[in-house]
């Protein structure tokens, strides 16, 4: 190998670390701090509940990197399982009864399922500063969920129900500014989480901090 060839190769070879560590460098834990905390209602539907209203409280912690924050939410909706779910474990049950008559038959009334559940989200804002700011972002969490009902209460179902599921949410929204310290929020939300999938739209407000450049 010539000296000409080593010296291209190095060349080549030289800003590949250097542009790796300054995408690197865009992380900080410098700009996370409490820029803010807020309130969401809205409603949920799912692929085997009925739908609901659901609440979620956010907290937003502040910039991770450049035009990327970090937001945590805390929240809780309860649905009954639909009418396909419900009549798929009435036959479920049937099934295993011997009934030479034929005329069993299985009425499990209504099912409740509780979720209590906490996302961290990244929301990517193409805007960081004014009235209007979209975001797009890649959530994920953790699902605490309590089942009940008078046809399944202290049977193993119940405790099927009783689970605890992480999962991954795809968010997208828009904060609108009223004030340098209020604003109005709305989320959209797509989940899967174990066996559920959901799809949540919530509206709010966000009470601010500011300090120095925003968030």
């Amino acid at each position: 190998m010539n000296a000409a060839t080593r010296v291209l190769l190095l060349a080549l070879l030289l800003p590949a670390p250097t542009a790796a560590q300054g995408f690197l460098d865009e992380f900080s834990y410098e700009g996370l701090r409490l820029a803010g905390v807020g309130f969401e209602l809205g409603g949920v539907a799912s692929n085997r509940l009925t739908s609901e209203l659901t609440g979620a409280f956010r907290v937003d912690g502040g910039m991770f990197a450049p035009r990327v924050r970090v937001v945590v939410g805390l929240g809780y909706f309860k649905g009954r399982l639909n009418a396909d779910e419900v009549r798929t474990f009435e036959e479920r049950i049937a099934d295993l009864v011997y009934d030479p008559n034929g005329g069993f038959e299985v009425l499990v009334g209504d099912i409740a399922w509780a979720d209590w559940f906490a996302n961290l989200d990244f929301q990517y804002l193409p805007v960081v500063q004014g009235r209007f700011r979209p975001y797009v972002g890649l959530g994920f969490g953790v699902h605490l969920r309590d089942g009940s009902g008078a046809a399944i209460s202290g049977t193993f179902v119940e405790d099927a129900l009783d689970t605890i599921d992480a999962g991954i949410d795809v968010t997208a929204g828009l904060e609108v500014s009223l004030t340098e310290n209020l604003a109005l929020t709305t989320d959209l939300r797509a989940g899967l989480s174990g066996e559920l999938r959901t799809a949540v739209a919530r509206g709010g407000f966000m009470v601010r901090f500011p300090q120095g450049g925003g968030s």
